[in-house]
């Protein structure tokens, strides 16, 4: 079985050295969450994510979730770890107090999410979906539903969904069938039938509160005329008991590459009773509010088992020989593969990247936070903007460069990584759908150049890099070579966006061929922003840990020599245009 250790050190470094946010730190409800409670969390996240979770990888991997006779069942030892999981009161870390919650930050619940991603993403997946939709509920609906689902949800007895795709549309949800009869009581009938699922039915919860897009027989065609319905397995009664079944079924559970464990349902909605939730016909913009978090969740799914895939590569690079080196440590026999320059490069890559990733993932979480709880509404705004531009980056990039990092795993683990017995090519299974939820990584890069580089609060995208611009102005001689590279391709950024800019009032299909490799420039450049934050505060503390932190340092420099310089190679390649793409006859 693969191992696995919780990099509460580095997330610690974070919390403690990074979160330097001026408006995050203005928020008065997080003043209570001191380092000393952030790390007891940590480490207490660990251990249930290390001893309890981590076997449940395999276990649901060679024993998928299975539907018998109109029941799914969740692969063995699930139950019995939910039932500690919600005892612990993981299901409640971020949500609030009102309703049973910790009131937890994102700078705090996002390290719990990549080590539960870590550890295994299937188990994850059940309770995933339940805080995107306990974040819909409390953002969209009226006090009487929240006060009647919420609780349950935050305790854990209660799971949710989304359920958007139909056979008949992927991403175009304006073309779903899903049908809305209103009733006399105020209710509505559901009918219609919702495809991949995401833990649509299972053994592990009393109920489950699924949030389905669905058109009102009134309302008119195409995506104006979607509605959002909160629609339960189980009718819930007045007073709160769960009552009969409703008119919801499970049609099947896909057959998938990776992600076993999880049940993805085909569910039947047969004049299933359901409530709205917001205003008709403006359910795609409360589904977004469910969408954008689980966007960010999808890109810490990637990091989450990207760092599992790197410590399982370099601790069997530490043991495995293979060869000898040019300088050679051997007298007899072989050396050990980490000694060889290839595997050194291809550790230091995944390393580089999945810290680089950490930083940048922890500066987005203090701007969700400013961008929800701050008091000035203009601070607020621009942080939305932020968290805006960077969402489709982090969902894209970070389960991009995952398919990367896992890849590289097997290669590492040669002909071992290729058989079942080690457990690696499992991560490569289960993280190949994270660059396809939530809408792929395409839809993703055409969203941001089409739509999130500019708003109705101007350029979003010339604001983010005068700000990152300044904030890396460093008088500390020995940031300067970095501050340097940074500024060069700072540069190139800026002239790409202005390029994106230009092509987008003529030529949109040379802006669609490039949105994938804009996307990726943004986000090595985004990184490299964190790594500077991360090298400040290195260069600041070096003599409190000079081991932990010459290791930033050289893993930074490997990040500035060997992985940034990709953003110009994907400057070029998009700036040819899409001339040649669009003429080519295929036969």
């Amino acid at each position: 079985m693969p191992i696995y250790n919780a990099p509460v050190e580095d997330m610690m470094f974070l919390f403690e050295k990074l979160r330097d946010n001026k408006n995050y730190n203005e928020i008065e409800r997080y003043k209570e969450v001191t380092p000393d409670l952030v790390k007891d969390i940590l480490e207490e996240a660990a251990k249930i994510n290390q001893n309890l979770i981590l076997p449940l990888a395999k276990a649901g991997d060679e024993n998928p979730a299975v539907l018998e006779n109109g029941v799914v069942r969740t692969p063995p030892g699930y139950k019995d770890a939910y039932k500690k999981y919600i005892e612990d009161g993981w299901t409640s870390l971020s949500c609030d107090p009102k309703y049973g919650g910790q009131g937890m930050p994102k700078t705090v619940s996002a390290f719990f999410d990549e080590m539960l991603s870590s550890a295994s993403l299937s188990f994850k997946l059940y309770s995933e979906l339940s805080i995107g939709a306990y974040n819909c509920i409390n953002h969209h609906a009226t006090d009487e539903i929240k006060d009647k689902y919420l609780p349950k949800i935050v305790e854990g007895k209660w799971s949710g969904t989304m359920c958007l795709t139909e056979p008949v549309c992927g991403t175009d949800l304006g073309l779903l069938k899903t049908k809305a009869v209103s009733q006399a009581d105020g209710t509505y009938k559901i009918s219609g039938q919702k495809i991949f699922i995401t833990s649509g039915d299972h053994d592990l919860t009393e109920n489950i509160i699924h949030l389905v897009l669905a058109r009102a027989s009134d309302s008119p065609a195409g995506t104006k005329g979607i509605s959002l319905f909160l629609v339960p397995k189980f009718l819930v009664k007045e007073d709160g008991v769960i009552g009969p079944r409703n008119g919801i079924s499970t049609g099947s559970i896909e057959n998938k590459m990776g992600i076993k464990g999880s049940a993805t349902c085909v569910l039947n909605f047969d004049e299933a009773t359901g409530y709205m939730i917001g205003q008709k016909d403006k359910g795609l913009n409360a589904m977004f509010t469910m969408m954008n978090l689980e966007r960010i969740v999808v890109g810490i799914q990637g990091l989450g088992i990207s760092e599992i895939a790197y410590q399982n590569s370099l601790a069997y690079a530490k043991e495995r020989k293979q060869g000898k080196t040019n300088n050679t440590k051997s007298t007899n026999g072989a050396d050990f593969i980490i000694e060889h320059a290839d595997i050194r490069r291809s550790l230091l890559n995944m390393k580089s990247i999945i810290e680089g990733e950490r930083a940048l993932c922890f500066w987005l979480s203090q701007q969700t936070e400013v961008s929800l709880h701050h008091t000035d509404e203009k601070i607020k705004q621009e942080a939305s903007d932020y968290v805006s531009l960077m969402t489709p980056v982090v969902k894209s990039l970070f389960t991009d460069l995952a398919v990367e990092i896992t890849n590289d795993a097997m290669q590492i683990h040669g002909g071992y990584g290729y058989t079942k017995d080690q457990g690696i090519e499992q991560f490569y299974r289960d993280n190949r759908i994270t660059p396809i939820y939530e809408g792929t990584n395409s839809v993703q890069a055409a969203d941001l150049v089409f739509r999130k580089l500019s708003n109705r609060n101007g350029n979003i995208i010339n604001r983010f890099l005068e700000m990152i611009k300044l904030d890396c102005k460093s008088e500390n001689e020995k940031i300067k070579p970095f501050t340097k590279e940074f500024n060069y391709y700072h540069e190139l950024l800026s002239k790409f966006s202005n390029w994106i800019e230009d092509k987008n009032k003529s030529e949109k299909d040379d802006v669609s061929a490039a949105a994938n490799d804009y996307l990726r420039t943004l986000g090595y450049v985004s990184v490299a922003y964190a790594w500077i934050k991360v090298l400040e505060a290195s260069f600041k503390n070096f003599d409190e840990n000079k081991e932990f932190y010459e290791d930033k340092i050289n893993t930074a420099k490997f990040y500035f020599e060997k992985v940034l310089p990709r953003s110009e190679q994907h400057y070029k390649t998009a700036i040819s245009g899409s001339s040649n793409i669009m003429k080519f006859k295929f036969n």
